[in-house]
């Protein structure tokens, strides 16, 4: 028998809405995945979780959305998604990043450490479930299939904060990291589908990465990186250029820049970076890793997009699954904080439009400062202002 519930909060302790989520699972928990605020009481969840579970934690910018609707008002929301699958097999691992050198290292062992867990050695898992702390999440996925091999879908989310301050952390029931890696290996008894998209579309405005530093933009087609985009997307950051520098993440919000990656009948997939900041000498850093030669394009979007694309990200997920509504007992839903902050007085119509896609099934979705995922090429990627969904069948 496969089972699965969710369930959210805005008011309620996490521990609370933990009873609550593992009141209404039929069967033993095989598998339990928490989103929670930095502001909710994450020791006092773990004290209620101190028992034999295994749990995916990662915090999420300002709470998360469930089939019961959005929790993010006053920055406190939490929920859960339980899995109960006694035919399947799940293993998870959370583990420190102690140094950047560390990164490869500790991806590996969460890996292995994840399959030993399911009972599963040495075997590839239908599915990887991931969440890892900011800046290092393209060597994270990089090593996961350096070990295990490539053809494995990899879909989660970056752990975030409230106020991109730095508070994030990846979490089980005994432990936390500020650096680190939650990492989730899936056999399910049950069919899964996947999709990873966003709600922008490419302008004809584009240029070449002719020199990059980690995640700066240091020049486009050889000019000032920040100073070229400022141009192409109307002076959205004139005021930090003009400064010498600072944060534009809530100015380019619905003007990042994609890459074309994977292509499906004529149907170029988009793979997107958040500009963040403009450092002193007008680079333009960004939320994901970038390199030299990378053609980039201005993509753009409206509100309208953002709330309505989650809905139809669930639905490419079901479609590649082959699945319906009937057939469908739940989801796990990744959904950028950049795009969540931009539309948060309408995050009731982006929860409502997923449940809808969905059936009124069972779902958590998180609020996350990097999104991971499988394009249907089979390539994984870490973008921004994306958005992730895996269903589950029946």
């Amino acid at each position: 028998m496969f089972s699965i519930v969710s369930h959210g909060s805005n008011t309620d302790t996490p521990a609370q809405v933990l009873r609550d989520t593992l009141n209404q699972l039929q069967g033993p928990v095989s598998m339990l995945f928490a989103g929670m605020s930095v502001e909710t009481d994450l020791a006092g969840f773990q004290a209620e979780a101190a028992l034999d579970v295994q749990i995916h934690g990662s915090t999420s910018c300002l709470g998360v959305m469930t089939n019961q609707g959005a929790f993010v008002e006053g920055g406190k929301g939490c929920g859960f998604l339980a899995i109960s699958d006694e035919a399947g097999a799940y293993g998870s691992a959370v583990l420190a990043v102690e140094a950047d050198d560390d990164v490869e290292a500790a991806a590996r062992s969460a890996i292995l450490t994840a399959l030993a867990r399911a009972g599963r050695p040495g075997e590839a898992p239908e599915l990887i479930w991931l969440s890892a702390t900011p800046g290092i999440e393209e060597r994270v996925i990089a090593s996961i299939q350096e070990t295990i091999g490539e053809g494995v879908p990899i879909c989660g989310g970056t752990a975030a904060d409230n106020e991109v301050a730095g508070g994030w952390m990846v979490f089980d029931g005994a432990s936390a990291h500020g650096s680190g890696i939650a990492l989730s290996v899936m056999f399910p008894s049950v069919s899964l589908g996947y999709a990873f998209h966003s709600g922008y579309r490419p302008t004809s405005t584009k240029g070449r990465v002719t020199a990059s530093e980690g995640r700066q933009i240091l020049s486009i087609d050889g000019q000032p990186g920040a100073e070229v985009y400022n141009e192409w997307s109307g002076g959205r950051i004139e005021q930090a250029l003009n400064n010498k520098g600072g944060s534009v993440i809530a100015n380019t919000s619905l003007a990042p820049l994609g890459r074309a990656r994977d292509a499906v009948a004529g149907f170029d997939y988009y793979l997107l970076s958040h500009p963040e900041s403009v450092s002193e000498n007008s680079a333009l850093g960004l939320f994901s890793n970038i390199d030299v030669g990378d053609e980039i394009v201005l993509m753009e979007g409206t509100e309208d997009n953002l709330v309505q694309r989650a809905a139809r990200v669930a639905e490419n997920a079901l479609e590649m699954a082959r699945l319906d509504q009937s057939r469908l007992s739940g989801a796990l839903v990744i959904y950028c904080a950049g795009c969540m902050l931009t539309v948060q007085d309408r995050m009731d119509e982006v929860a409502q439009g997923v449940c809808q896609a969905l059936g009124d099934k069972p779902f958590l979705g998180s609020f996350t400062f990097g999104e991971q995922g499988c394009f249907i090429g089979g390539s994984n990627h870490h973008g921004n202002l994306m958005i992730s969904v895996v269903v589950f069948g029946d």
